[in-house]
């Protein structure tokens, strides 16, 4: 089977219903504002590293469920009850490198949030960095954040442009910001 040239490409094909559509058509490259949804998206693009995009998009609602809805004050006080909670739960990828980072990267965006006014604000306050600084500055600040990690993240949240191709309906959808 041939790979599709892109996301678009491939969701193209897809049922409504399916989670790849309802993801691509309702959230990859829109804005996200809420820093508490912008820590979820984090969330998800760390835990989907070595796995499958599809086994996030099925986990997805256990993964806010069992996050306390994102809310970062609260993960950011997770202790080793949580942690356990976390490592017993079906329901998400239980991982503890992934669940340490968690509640680590929550406590770095409230320090962010006191430096800057907001997560969302930070990332703007960074300006137009290429790929390369972006990696750079995601692996000084956080934790479990690599290039394809930092890249998704930053699409997926449309900080940067390229979450959707030309001839997509949404490739209008994101930032005016361009991918370098």
């Amino acid at each position: 089977m041939e790979k599709p040239a892109s996301y678009c490409a491939f969701v193209a094909k897809l049922p409504a219903s399916n989670v790849h559509r309802v993801y691509h058509d309702t959230q990859y490259g829109f804005p996200v504002e809420s820093d508490d949804e912008l820590f979820g998206r984090l969330i998800l693009e760390i835990n989907q590293a070595g796995l499958s995009w599809d086994t996030i998009l099925n986990k997805q609602h256990h993964f806010r469920k069992a996050y306390d809805g994102y809310d970062l004050q609260r993960v950011a006080t997770y202790g080793d009850a949580d942690i356990d909670r976390l490592m017993s739960d079906a329901g998400i990828v239980r991982n503890r490198l992934k669940i340490h980072a968690a509640i680590f990267n929550a406590q770095k965006i409230l320090q962010l949030q006191d430096e800057s006014g907001s997560f969302r604000n930070w990332l703007s306050d960074q300006g137009k960095l290429d790929v390369r600084a972006w990696v750079a500055l995601f692996k000084r600040t956080f934790k479990f954040t690599g290039g394809e990690i930092t890249r998704e993240f930053l699409m997926s949240t449309g900080h940067i442009h390229g979450a959707h191709v030309e001839g997509c309906p949404l490739y209008d959808a994101g930032s005016d910001l361009q991918l370098k």
